[in-house]
């Protein structure tokens, strides 16, 4: 790819995807046309498999796509492409500061492959039921991932191999343009910033020395999560490129519903049926939690609708938070059909407390 060319590629239109598009949109984009591409199963598309590796290696990587998008921002004039009157800059009071960072982090300022760079993020979504949300629960996910390839360990060169040392760059990885009063760095057009020359292209992955795989990572879910919630894994992402730092993994939370249990806050509510002669007279009823049943007394005369509390069986106690209560509703079942007996006793009570209301009135 030529030096200008490096700069009109669109990434983006390269895997098929927008350019506001999320990591998970990235991934899947290009884990479907790696595997439509792959020369294995498609033979003749060895270049188009490895536009859709290039592509991902810079749109999968958090930093990279940031410097990508930048530099697409900025455009080739910028770059020293279009002249010293191109760009965003000024180029008359020599205000480069900003240019310099920006293509020193991108092209590595003469020595690209020894700059240690962050892996990229991942996001993956987690299915989680609602007691596992409230309580807490440690689970496996599979996430995909573009890792170094297992045949030639990232190197892109066929096992027993050479990789022979660019003759324009001499292994640098990019070139240094010092005509003019500034001195500009861009990547081998040659090596395409590699530094050398691979002679024989491994098999497995032709060339581009990374693979799509999958990844099971241990995921510690914290007590009391809700749905829709953003967990942040620190260094659970891609591994880093020379040494750098693993990217972090974002995992979203996604609760179900349960048909007996809610939550309000740190709270989970639920509600028991009584009787209304159990609401009138006072009962016991055995109330289910999330984790053993507790037994519950109604008192006496007990109102329908009324919240009980059970303190310590909501959420879990963690860090500077209290654990949270089981807070239980009293439903009262009213009987549909009553028989002469039934009726003639509710009947003597009624006017039973109707007489007491008139005396004590």
């Amino acid at each position: 790819m030529a030096e200008r060319e490096w700069f009109d590629t669109d990434y983006y239109k390269v895997l098929g995807v927008a350019i506001t598009a999320t990591d998970k949109e990235i991934t899947r984009a290009y884990r479907k046309l790696a595997k439509a591409h792959h020369p294995d199963t498609n033979p003749g598309s060895e270049e188009r498999f490895k536009q859709i590796s290039v592509a991902y290696d810079v749109l999968g990587d958090a930093e990279k796509r940031k410097e990508y998008d930048e530099v697409r921002r900025l455009g080739p004039a910028a770059a020293g492409f279009g002249g010293v009157n191109g760009g965003n800059f000024n180029f008359q009071t020599g205000d480069f500061s900003n240019l310099g960072d920006l293509f020193g982090g991108l092209f590595g300022g003469g020595n690209r492959r020894a700059r240690a760079q962050r892996g990229g993020d991942l996001e993956t979504a987690l299915h989680l039921s609602f007691r596992d949300a409230v309580m807490g629960v440690t689970t496996t996910v599979t996430l995909p991932t573009n890792e170094a390839c297992h045949t030639c360990s990232g190197s892109g060169a066929a096992p027993g191999t050479p990789i022979e040392t660019c003759e324009r760059c001499h292994g640098r990885g990019v070139l240094n343009d010092d005509q003019g009063p500034f001195a500009m760095s861009s990547i081998c057009p040659v090596c395409q910033g590699r530094g050398g020359r691979i002679v024989t292209p491994c098999a497995t992955c032709h060339g581009t020395g990374r693979e799509p795989s999958q990844r099971r990572v241990h995921v510690r879910i914290p007590a009391g999560v809700v749905d829709g919630q953003r967990i942040r894994l620190k260094a659970k992402g891609n591994p880093g490129v020379n040494g750098g730092p693993a990217g972090d993994l974002f995992v979203d939370v996604h609760v179900a519903k349960d048909a007996h249990f809610d939550r309000r806050g740190r709270h989970v509510t639920t509600s028991v049926p009584v009787s209304f002669t159990a609401a009138i007279l006072g009962t016991t009823v055995e109330v289910s939690t999330l984790d053993e049943p507790v037994t519950l007394k109604i008192p006496a005369g007990t109102q329908p609708g009324t919240t009980m509390r059970v303190r310590g069986r909501g959420v879990p106690a963690s860090g500077k938070h209290a654990a949270g209560d089981l807070l239980v509703t009293i439903t009262v079942e009213l009987p549909k059909k009553l028989n002469k007996e039934q009726r003639s006793l509710l009947e003597r009570l009624a006017h039973s407390l109707h007489d007491k209301a008139e005396e004590t009135s």
